[in-house]
């Protein structure tokens, strides 16, 4: 017969509560060790299943609790079953069922989320600009006439802007005819 018992413990991160809870499924292999080794082994192995769930908390910083569930279960159930097994009692399983944390902090992380997210697509959106525009200065460098008909269509942009005044760039060997004279 396997028991299940599921263990519920708080623990503080930088002042933020943190809600974690866990099973631990286990089987008595061993009844006489189990009744002769110690006192209530069903008791005993629910208290040392707390305090290994908070110790091994306590190595871990919020993100790994949060991101290595299954690596937290696995040290648990090599240090239960190790300590358990003088006391006629197989932990065959730990899960970390879940980690509840401050709706406020939830919030927090979200925004911190979408944040990177839109980051990373404005990153993604500028350099496809720059390959835009790399492309276009290659198209525009092989071909003069390129230039002179992006020329005209910058002027004809700028006119059609309502403008009252209108300053034509001219190339300077246009220019330097009409100062000479």
């Amino acid at each position: 017969e396997i028991v299940i018992h599921q263990n519920s413990i708080q623990i503080q991160f930088n002042s933020v509560t943190v809600s974690v809870d866990g099973v631990v499924y286990f089987r008595v292999n061993d009844p006489v060790a189990s009744v002769a080794n110690v006192t209530n082994a069903d008791y005993s192995t629910r208290l040392l299943a707390q305090t290994t769930l908070r110790n091994v908390l306590g190595t871990k910083n919020m993100s790994e609790v949060l991101s290595d569930r299954e690596g937290i279960s696995q040290s648990m159930q090599m240090t239960l079953d190790e300590a358990t097994d003088s006391w006629g009692i197989k932990v065959e399983r730990v899960e970390i069922k879940d980690v509840k944390l401050p709706k406020q902090l939830q919030r927090a992380m979200a925004a911190e989320a979408e944040a990177a997210r839109e980051a990373r697509a404005k990153v993604i959106a500028a350099e496809g600009a720059s390959r835009a525009l790399k492309e276009a200065s290659l198209v525009i460098s092989e071909s003069p006439s390129a230039l002179q008909l992006r020329y005209l269509q910058t002027l004809n942009t700028i006119a059609a802007e309502k403008n009252s005044t209108i300053i034509f760039p001219l190339p300077m060997d246009v220019i330097s005819h009409f100062m000479k004279k």
